[in-house]
């Protein structure tokens, strides 16, 4: 009996896996050989007033082990267009939308385009009362904050993912 017990055990844990494996699930790598990033070495290109996305792009660029440099054959990843949009929508409460716009994509050293061009986009919506507007700023800056940080992550995800869409004449122009 203990031994049918056990042989119970073993196939219910191997058609568990099975079935995960079969649905394709799996569990995501944490070294570097998991997945080789294409852009080894890279340096920044944004417009001006940019610095935040500039900070979180650093961070987590070296998290995803993409080196910043300044280095001659250094891709650069450059940064089109920066676009903050904020609507309000007024009722008895006031609800905010805020939205980032960003568009970027990777040159060479040459500054010849590598990949094509890519928008990621991020938003929040807020509602709050007129009568408490301290909370309406603080809020909004907060919400502003996460925008940044969520656009930073979608760039570093396509870039370490190698997904981003390889361009396929150097005739595109920004």
């Amino acid at each position: 009996m203990h031994l049918g017990k056990r042989f119970a055990t073993l196939i219910l844990t191997c058609g568990l896996g099975a079935g995960l494996v079969g649905c394709g699930f799996h569990l995501k790598g944490t070294q570097p050989s998991a997945n080789p990033v294409a852009y080894a070495q890279m340096s920044l290109s944004l417009p001006k007033d940019t610095e935040e996305l500039e900070e979180k792009l650093s961070i987590y660029l070296g998290a995803a082990n993409v080196q910043l440099s300044n280095s001659p054959n250094a891709y650069r990843l450059h940064v089109y267009s920066y676009t903050p949009v904020r609507q309000e929508l007024r009722g008895k409460l006031i609800e905010t939308l805020l939205r980032l716009n960003v568009t970027f994509r990777i040159e060479d050293a040459q500054g010849n385009p590598v990949t094509e061009m890519r928008t990621v986009t991020a938003s929040r919506s807020y509602q709050y009362n007129l009568e408490t507007v301290n909370t309406d700023d603080q809020e909004e800056k907060f919400l502003k904050d996460v925008l940044v940080d969520d656009v930073a992550q979608q760039i570093v995800r396509q870039i370490s993912s190698n997904r981003l869409p390889k361009v396929t004449s150097t005739t595109t122009q920004p």
